[in-house]
């Protein structure tokens, strides 16, 4: 299956970051290590107001690790961005 999403489609927030970790109960550090980034990053990430200012390798390297322990990102689609589990296959 081929994902067409737009680029823009890959941004989420610092809180969804927050959100997404406290979901799965990790620590900032778990995070930094699944994402293979400083911790100092995550932190920066979070603290942010809407969309990160992270690099794009950055942002997608601690989406990934959060998408792999289960989390799923919901888009602004007029009832916010936020987080959930993924359904299990």
């Amino acid at each position: 299956m081929i994902n067409l999403k737009s680029h823009d489609d890959d941004k989420i927030t610092g809180a969804q970051i927050r959100a997404a970790r406290a979901l799965i109960r990790w620590s900032a550090k778990e995070l930094a290590l699944a994402a293979g980034v400083g911790v100092a990053t995550i932190s920066r990430a979070e603290v942010e107001a809407g969309r990160t200012t992270l690099t794009a390798a950055n942002l997608k390297a601690i989406k990934s690790a959060l998408e792999s322990a289960g989390v799923e990102f919901i888009a602004q689609n007029g009832g916010g961005a936020g987080v959930r589990f993924k359904k299990p296959s």
